[in-house]
């Protein structure tokens, strides 16, 4: 498939079975490794004994590994090409899955883990622009589909883990992800047989268009506005979720005296929130003059739901998750932008790692960032200050989205 988007979308199936079912379900797998161990710790712990410093860093793990894999997944995928990429991150979930299912040991468990993570991260970093490859007529109703998928592998292992350790063990509670990592495997194997030549022709049909990306893009990267004000639009997202994910229930015991139960029953309202924004906001994020809005409201709704857990946490604690919880609509329009403001599939694969490299960086240390305030100031007021002027960097990145100036014409623009 070349680079140009047909005058009309063709059927969603047409010629490209594998590639869809392939995306949905990478999708699918993206979060099981996270969301499928934290619920069993203290089952796992009984049998490999687990100090402080090993739980600490597999907390860490996530956002680092995803941070890692979106910094290597352009090299990578410029080796290997986008099918055959998939094709070793979905063998590094199932072999990742496996080992940590067998772990003898916590360093083999963390070893897995790792191995899982990077692998997701793969996948984080490659969807976005194996979807523009595929379905460049199609990228919203694409998108929309894989990031549902996406919330589904959040909550799906978070679900089962406890009753499926409870009746079978810690080690089936893991090893079942394992099987659905297998699934994802055969539909690349095929795409990646399939359209080798189709690749090759994309690529030359580039050349001859014009429309090839400058040489060396990933160096340049950090001397583009579209590139820094998607990142900037996806790490507010993903700073915010990970400190709410991490202390959002110990906050709520302490300010709005809830209990334990209510506590993590708001945690999970503050996930199940983001789900509407993953089917509204990609079709909104279509029309370049609506990118700002989204943006000004998710700022909107961070800093009212903040403020709310400041001076009124008592009163309304559900009306402050909800509000705050509607802020994350973000990270899938920093997915649509991706596509949207690239022109070529190598300016995607580049933009992707750029955006979830830096951001996932950026946000693994707000966990620590937001507990060390706490801890210096006893006051979780001062943590949610940080929070909320951490949201508002989105404003100047909203307002340099507005207009759709595309990546390599940005890039263009500099050299």
């Amino acid at each position: 498939m070349t680079s140009d988007q047909p005058a009309r979308p063709l059927p969603l199936w047409a010629g490209r079975t594998a590639a869809l079912l392939g995306i949905l379900l990478v999708a699918l797998n993206l979060r099981s490794a996270v969301a499928a161990l934290s619920p069993i710790i203290s089952q796992i712990s009984v049998d490999i004994p687990l100090t402080p410093l090993m739980l600490g860093i597999l907390g860490a793990a996530p956002p680092l590994a995803f941070a890692l894999a979106g910094l290597l997944t352009p090299r990578v995928s410029k080796a290997l090409g986008l099918e055959v990429s998939l094709v070793v991150a979905v063998a590094a979930m199932a072999v990742g899955q496996l080992a940590r299912a067998l772990a003898p040991n916590a360093e083999i468990l963390l070893v897995g883990t790792v191995v899982t993570l990077i692998g997701a991260g793969i996948g984080n970093v490659l969807l976005p622009p194996v979807v523009k490859r595929y379905f460049p007529d199609r990228i919203t109703q694409v998108t929309t589909a894989y990031v549902v998928l996406i919330s589904v592998s959040t909550a799906l292992p978070a679900l089962a883990a406890v009753p499926v350790a409870s009746a079978f063990g810690w080690r089936v509670s893991l090893g079942v992800w394992v099987v659905l990592a297998l699934t994802a495997l055969a539909p690349w194997i095929v795409a990646a047989h399939a359209h080798r030549k189709a690749v090759r022709l994309a690529r030359a049909t580039e050349e001859d268009l014009g429309i090839a990306p400058p040489p060396g893009l990933e160096g340049k990267l950090f001397r583009s506005r579209v590139a820094w004000a998607i990142m900037i639009t996806f790490t507010v997202s993903s700073i915010n979720v990970y400190a709410m994910f991490a202390w959002l229930p110990a906050l709520l015991v302490d300010t709005a005296h809830v209990s334990q139960a209510q506590a993590g029953a708001l945690l999970s309202l503050y996930a199940i929130v983001g789900f509407p924004a993953s089917l509204v906001v990609p079709a909104l994020a279509a029309r370049p003059r609506n990118v700002g809005i989204i943006i000004y409201v998710a700022v909107g709704c961070f800093v009212v739901g903040y403020l709310g857990l400041i001076l009124a946490p008592a009163a309304a604690p559900a009306l402050w998750v909800v509000i705050s919880g509607i802020g994350p609509m973000v990270f899938p329009l920093a997915l649509v932008l991706i596509n949207s403001r690239t022109r070529t599939h190598p300016g995607s694969v580049a933009l992707s790692g750029f955006v979830q490299g830096v951001g996932y960086i950026i946000a693994a240390a707000s966990p620590l960032a937001f507990g060390a305030l706490f801890q210096g100031t006893g006051s979780w007021a001062t943590s949610l200050l940080l929070l909320l002027v951490v949201s508002l960097v989105g404003i100047p990145a909203a307002i340099a989205l507005r207009k759709p100036r595309m990546l390599e014409d940005d890039l263009a623009l500099q050299s």
